[in-house]
């Protein structure tokens, strides 16, 4: 949701640098414009209200839920409307329980837990250089293996899968390595992880760059990262001078005041007040 304090959406750019926005807007507008004017002439065509400029959006005049921890969100210089609430997180409580092999849980590395989502790991060069460096760590590896599962290979410090219970095995990581999307993220803020963030595309640039100014991680370049760099950060992150006991505070705040109860409370409310 765009505000003009705040850097372009979609760009990963840090809150405290005003430099390349204008040039980041003017090719948004060039790229996207005529696309958001074509939607806007279906949605006129069809009697429904008009998109307001930069917008692919319609705004509910009732209700607007959004998904973002309070200590993660940005400042604003112009209020949401009187309709938008937030959800500092909605963490889902229906994937199957996790135990940890015993090849990791006996191990003394920090336990990280890889998740590029669908499309980030169907990406097998990526994934398999992410996991030769994992590989050759004390680290013990959790591994969301996606779609080519098939085509990647696990040293003998991982475990994986192609589909796992991430809600169930957030728990007991130390580390998160995720693309950044906002599923991944709001739920490692709910269970208390520091995140590396390797982003591929669209909001996950934005999250990993608040990730990286607000301290709760650390934001690396995706396909050019070091070795070094990647295993250092995954050193400090767990280590007792990492962002954990900060994120071990607010995880207690948000599991204590679920986002799917508020939600449902909000939705409800409404629900009775149109009656």
């Amino acid at each position: 949701m765009k505000d003009p304090a705040l850097p372009p959406v979609f760009s990963g750019y840090p809150s405290g640098d005003r430099s390349g926005w204008g040039e980041f807007w003017g090719e948004y507008d060039r790229v996207l414009e005529p696309i958001r004017a074509d939607l806007d002439g279906f949605l006129r065509e069809h009697d429904a209200p008009s998109l307001p400029p930069r917008e692919f959006m319609l705004q509910s005049p009732h209700l607007n839920l959004y998904v973002y921890p309070a200590e993660a969100d940005y400042r604003r210089s112009v209020p949401l409307h009187h309709t938008w609430r937030r959800l500092d997180a909605s963490v889902r409580a229906t994937d199957d329980p996790f135990e940890l092999p015993d090849a990791i849980g006996e191990g003394d590395g920090p336990i990280v837990y890889l998740s590029l989502g669908s499309l980030g790991s169907a990406d097998v060069e990526l994934m398999n250089r992410l996991l030769s460096v994992l590989g050759g760590s004390g680290h013990r590896v959790i591994v969301s293996m996606g779609p080519q599962h098939e085509s990647l290979r696990l040293a003998g410090n991982m475990v994986g899968a192609e589909f796992l219970p991430q809600t169930s095995i957030l728990p007991a990581v130390d580390v998160v390595i995720t693309h950044g999307g906002n599923n991944t993220v709001t739920e490692s803020f709910h269970f208390g992880k520091p995140m590396i963030a390797l982003p591929l595309f669209w909001d996950q640039y934005d999250n990993a760059q608040r990730i990286q100014e607000l301290g709760f991680g650390v934001r690396l370049d995706t396909y050019r990262f070091d070795e070094r760099e990647l295993l250092a950060a995954i050193d400090r992150l767990a280590g007792e001078d990492g962002p954990g006991a900060r994120m071990r505070a607010i995880s207690a705040r948000l599991q204590a005041s679920p986002g799917t109860v508020r939600a449902a409370d909000l939705i409800e409310a409404l629900a009775r007040r149109s009656r």
